[in-house]
């Protein structure tokens, strides 16, 4: 197992980790912790994706963090206005 398929499963982690959380809503989707963990997750399957060459995978992932970073600016913005 190399470097880029241990980033692969910690992404992998992240996502599930989130979804779970938030199928048992432990954590709400408008919520930091949330988006920060498919921003994560996202990025790391997105480095293991360019290292496999697997871009479809590289694709959706690359789209998912930045939907995840969005969210997150929005987030931070609709705090700071309160």
């Amino acid at each position: 197992m190399n470097i880029y398929e241990i980033v692969g499963w910690i992404g992998s982690f992240f996502y599930l980790v989130a979804y779970v959380l938030l199928s048992f809503n432990k954590i709400r989707p408008d919520r930091l912790p949330y988006q920060v963990m498919n921003v994560l997750g996202g990025l790391c399957l997105v480095i293991c994706a360019y290292d496999t060459k697997d871009r479809p995978n590289f694709f959706t992932n690359l789209v998912w963090m930045i939907i995840g970073f969005m969210a997150i600016l929005m987030i931070l913005k609709k705090k700071k206005r309160s």
